[in-house]
């Protein structure tokens, strides 16, 4: 034998749903039997999904596990690496992977390496492994490793010193911004460390507010790059190894996206997958003429198509007639169904129902938030008449100062931005832009001084520091966890950072009460940034 071919199944499962997971497995099985592979991979726990949270727990899980292994039995002719729960007869349950040849398991491996951090629960699960599995096949020395097994050094150099040629690697890594180049790059250089080849697979899709962005690649012993699948895309690859030379053959090598087309790429596949796998008809928005929720448009269209998407423009006294424009414009643009509604007779109907609570007592944020939370209720009445999911459009700047309105604009199932800040909304925007023949977002949102228009001539740096400036202070607080005072020393005025600190501790409790959106930073407000609401920390060294 001169050459065997390895088929990467860049998969997308759909978490719980083993029945359809296992038949997908079954069809590209298939597909990779036709290109004559001899090993498909498919990534971490791709039987039940990743992450399964509290599913694992189920009484019915061994049962429908067995069943699932029943079906896959059935595939022959082809070496099986898949995940799986493996729960055995002494009460432990493991993170695993199975290698089954025509309807035979040839091992099984336990993961032996838990992540628990970030936003990893692994240990709430699992029993960690304490077993190499190794397997001959093809003439051929193969180890199987499953995802944080490979960021411990320790781990894998027990399988090199076994002799391991081929480590076949298990994924269900989560996207963050850069980190797909991070995984290549790193891999890389642990196989020319180890002379050891490496073949990683990893799921691809959205689930919850998590992002896995696939990008499964091969490496060469040497180093060099094989096969690098191209990000978001639900597909079998294939790696040819080389017998004589001892090498994959170089194959299909996509580069790394750009960063605003990763992230927006993300944006747009979390969106869908997560309008689809819960049953939702469609999406509605409220579309105000300001450049957040102008993305958000533009994601969700790209998401789900212009026929699954209503715009719904909510105009009151402050709102400016260019605003009312360049919302209309992007949705004739994008082919949306849009329609206006005006709410000073609510917002007036309010005001005179609290007049006698409120009486004389001078105009404030109250009156604001009425407005936002007019504008609410009208979305989800047309939520629930029609059942479209309401996208929330509050970007990740807002919600860390609270910035926005509870039971106003930050209603919603969805929150497309909420891991976005501003300052990249305005990146992303130009982005979509740049990739149409004609831009879908007038220039004149991206241009115009962000406002909330909730009182005459308002801009948002009324209340708060210029964005460069904000988002800054905002990654240095939330993403590199520095203390007030070591910011302050970065060389920001003293009065500001207190005041975005203070802001960002104070509104915790609006955070909590937040729709989930997609991650794609390293401290995103859900998983892994968890603060008590009540807490006596004050903020300083």
């Amino acid at each position: 034998m001169k050459s065997f071919k390895i088929a990467l199944a860049q998969f997308s499962p759909h978490v719980g749903n083993i029945e359809i997971n296992v038949q997908r497995m079954i069809e590209q099985t298939n597909e990779a039997k036709k290109q004559h592979a001899d090993i498909i991979v498919f990534p971490e726990l791709s039987m039940i999904g990743y992450p399964a949270e509290d599913l694992l727990l189920r009484p019915s899980l061994t049962k429908r596990s067995e069943l699932a292994f029943k079906q896959l039995s059935k595939v022959k002719d082809i070496v099986m690496v898949f995940g799986f729960v493996n729960q055995t007869e002494d009460g432990q349950r493991y993170n695993s992977a199975a290698v089954m040849k025509d309807g035979q398991i040839l091992g099984i491996y336990n993961k032996q390496n838990l992540p628990n951090y970030s936003v990893f629960d692994e240990k709430r699960y699992f029993s960690e492994g304490h077993q190499h599995l190794v397997f001959e096949y093809l003439g051929h020395k193969f180890g199987v490793l499953i995802c944080e097994d490979t960021w411990s050094l320790k781990t894998v150099q027990q399988l090199s010193q076994l002799n391991v040629e081929t480590v076949l690697v298990l994924n269900s890594s989560p996207y963050e911004v850069g980190k797909p180049q991070h995984r290549v790059i790193t891999m890389s250089e642990l196989a020319k460390q180890l002379n050891i080849n490496l073949v990683y697979v990893n799921q691809v899709g959205g689930q919850d507010d998590l992002i896995f962005d696939g990008t499964s690649f091969v490496v060469n012993q040497d180093g060099s790059i094989a096969l690098q699948a191209p990000s978001y895309k639900e597909m079998v690859f294939f790696a040819e190894y080389d017998v004589t030379q001892k090498a994959f053959k170089i194959g299909e090598v996509t580069p790394a996206l750009d960063t605003m087309a990763e992230i927006y790429q993300g944006l747009v596949m979390a969106t869908r997958d997560y309008i689809n796998r819960s049953g939702f008809p469609g999406v509605i928005l409220g579309l105000s003429g300001g450049i957040d929720s102008a993305l958000t448009l533009a994601i969700a269209v790209d998401a789900i198509g212009p026929e699954k998407v209503q715009a719904v423009m909510m105009p009151y006294t402050y709102t400016a007639q260019i605003s009312v424009e360049d919302a209309a414009e992007q949705a004739k643009n994008l082919g949306v169904v849009f329609g206006i509604a005006e709410i000073n007779n609510i917002v007036n109907s309010f005001m005179q129902t609290l007049f006698p609570f409120f009486g004389n007592s001078p105009a404030d944020t109250t009156e604001e938030n009425l407005q936002a939370r007019s504008r609410g209720t009208l979305l989800m009445g047309l939520s629930n008449k029609f059942g479209n999911l309401v996208l929330s459009t509050g970007n990740k700047s807002e919600l860390a100062v609270g910035y926005c309105t509870l039971y106003g604009d930050m209603v919603g199932g969805y929150a497309v931005l909420k891991d976005v800040y501003k300052t990249i909304v305005f990146e992303l925007a130009k982005y979509r832009n740049s990739i149409s023949e004609t831009p879908v977002i007038p220039e004149r949102v991206i241009t115009r001084p962000p406002s909330a228009e909730l009182r005459p001539d308002q801009k948002d740096q009324d209340s708060l520091p210029a964005y460069e400036v904000l988002d800054a202070i905002l990654y240095a607080y939330i993403e590199e966890d520095l203390s007030q005072d070591d910011i302050i020393a970065k060389g920001f005025e003293k009065d500001v950072v207190e005041k975005v600190i203070q802001l960002v501790d104070r509104n915790e409790y609006k955070r909590r009460q937040g729709a989930i959106g997609p991650r794609i930073t390293s401290r995103a407000f859900s998983r892994e940034r968890r603060y008590p609401i009540v807490n006596g920390w004050k903020p300083g060294v």
